[in-house]
């Protein structure tokens, strides 16, 4: 069975960097794609950016330039790299991978990003 491991979350100023990390373990099953999510206090979970196996990346417009998807030469590990951040950046980040068979996605448990003076 798949299990999304996130890290990386911390309390980081305006205008700082964070990287985060998603360890795909338990084998990767027929994954073909992985992404990272957000849900900020009282609004719905938005897709932040998303990589397919073949390295594809999409961004959200909100952190387009600021933010990077990037991934292993093993595709067990995805990264976002987050530059540039703002307090409208708060959230909790959620590792997403979507997957050919059942079930047909699997979701991580999700690490806080917190951006503040």
């Amino acid at each position: 069975q798949v299990q999304l491991v996130e890290s990386g979350g911390d309390l980081v100023q305006p205008g700082g960097s964070l990287r985060l990390s998603c360890l795909a373990s338990g084998g990767r099953g027929r994954i073909y794609a992985m992404g990272w999510y957000r849900q900020a206090l009282g609004k719905q979970r938005e897709l932040v950016a998303s990589i397919t196996n073949g390295g594809t990346p999409t961004y959200a417009y909100s952190v387009k330039g600021r933010f990077t998807i990037s991934q292993d030469n093993a595709k067990t590990t995805v990264y976002l790299q987050m530059t540039s951040l703002k307090d409208e950046d708060t959230a909790v980040y959620y590792c997403n991978a979507l997957n050919f068979g059942t079930p047909s996605e699997y979701w991580g448990q999700g690490t806080q990003v917190t951006v503040s003076l």
